[in-house]
């Protein structure tokens, strides 16, 4: 078997954490492909590696002296080299980091030597071949990455390699600007790496034993999900669950190759398994419950509105005319209602409004603030009946008021929209009819 084994920052924060990897990597001899991000924070007050790099690199560019805050960069690594006990000099390389601060390289690069030193770091102490990303792995001039150029390039760059650590969370451009994901992008570059090499498995490491069935600041000690398919895991993942990065689903699941979620230091827990698809079947009807809060509802009346072709066109042409993305869209025959992040919306709140009219002309418009949305996403919901039922039962049981409700045609999932301050509450009294009751 081929595994690649991504471990996120509080996994390598530390030597002692180091240790914990290294002992992982070699207790397997088909891990072999390592991704590394930068160090994390070692306690709860500390400061990430990549944000005390943004911070560097802030007073770089402001021309101001920025010597004691690389040396503090300085001292974290070498405080891990010297922990590992490896005869390793990093100085040449916090040479060139400060010389390309102050040619002005870019928030990108420096950010990306968190990853980068990590990487070189990890390589030493496992005795894999370090391997840039910067050379394999394609951002095109708009900074989009590339997919197909990357695979082709890292494919071959990695063909004859045995066992090789190559860093997360960047790449670069055609001209070799270096160009970083989005944060938490570490995640992706394991996804990139294990289509390249056509892994058998992707193993993704953290601090968590995999995804739980709610969230654990409001739920205490939620049940973990044992398998989730990919479909799931988008719908989770975009309503908030956070373990593993929603963009690093896409470059696997084509190939079919499954990712196991493990924590580092819990390394004998299953973990969570995210598969294509599986014939086994979820431990309780709903597979999650996640959400978010800050949206509002902009609901549009108009008689005979089903009979004017494009109404919702021309209405979801005034949102992006002023660059707002709608989340949903429920709809009746005379009424139409699109949920947007009320951030964005209270900004050009009155430019919409007044785009609206002109574009449709409609006979009321309503709009609700401050609302939360929840899924409760899994697939024994489609072969069960009455999940929508108790639902609607356990959040009438727990005085909810539901605004807003939203299921897609697949039945993988069902959107609620609640106010704001009932939004724990509703997700409470979901896990509690469904887990908690085991219904």
């Amino acid at each position: 078997m081929k595994k690649v084994v991504k471990f996120g920052g509080s996994s390598l924060a530390s030597a002692e954490q180091f240790k914990k990897v290294g002992d992982i990597i070699h207790a397997d001899a088909d891990r072999k492909f390592v991704v590394p991000s930068a160090p994390g924070k070692r306690f709860d007050k500390d400061t990430k590696v990549t944000d005390m790099l943004y911070g560097c690199y802030e007073m770089a560019e402001k021309n101001h002296d920025f010597t004691a805050a690389i040396a503090k960069i300085e001292a974290r690594y070498q405080e891990i080299i010297d922990g590992l006990g490896l005869d390793l000099d990093l100085t040449p390389e916090f040479n060139k980091i400060i010389d390309n601060f102050k040619k002005k390289a870019g928030s990108h690069y420096a950010a990306s030597r968190g990853e980068y030193l990590n990487g070189i770091i990890m390589a030493n102490y496992l005795g894999y071949e370090f391997v840039d990303p910067a050379e394999a792995i394609r951002f095109n001039e708009a900074g989009a990455f590339d997919a197909e150029l990357t695979n082709k390039l890292l494919s071959k760059r990695l063909e004859d390699v045995e066992r090789a650590v190559i860093p997360g969370f960047y790449g670069a451009m055609e001209d070799g600007t270096v160009q970083t994901f989005s944060r938490g992008g570490s995640d992706i570059t394991g996804s990139i790496v294990a289509k390249a090499v056509q892994a058998d498995v992707y193993e993704n490491w953290t601090d968590v034993s995999g995804f739980m069935v709610a969230d654990p600041r409001i739920i205490d000690k939620p049940e973990g999900i044992e398998m989730i398919t990919y479909s799931e895991l988008r719908e989770l993942s975009y309503m908030g669950a956070s373990v593993l990065h929603e963009d690093a689903i896409f470059p696997v699941r084509k190939e079919g190759i499954p990712i196991n979620i493990k924590n580092t230091n819990a390394p004998q827990d299953a973990g969570t398994w995210i598969v294509g698809h599986t014939c086994q079947k979820s431990k309780y009807t709903i597979t999650g419950i996640a959400g978010k809060k800050g949206f509002a509802s902009i609901n549009i009346e108009k008689d005979q509105m089903n009979s004017e072709v494009g109404f919702g066109r021309k209405v979801l042409q005034v949102f992006e005319e002023y660059g707002i993305s709608f989340e949903h869209m429920p709809s009746g025959i005379d009424t139409l209602s699109v949920m947007v992040h009320q951030s964005e919306f209270e900004e050009k709140e009155q430019n919409v409004l007044s785009g609206i009219n002109k574009a449709v002309n409609p006979d009321h418009i309503d709009i609700q603030t401050d609302l939360g949305l929840i899924a409760v996403v899994g697939r024994g919901m489609k072969a069960t009946r009455g999940t929508a039922g108790r639902i609607f039962s356990a959040l009438a049981h727990a005085n909810v008021n539901v605004r807003m409700i939203d299921q897609g045609s697949s039945e993988l999932n069902i959107i609620i929209g609640v106010d704001n301050d009932d939004f724990e509450t509703a997700i409470k009294a979901i896990y509690a009819i469904f887990v908690e009751t085991r219904i």
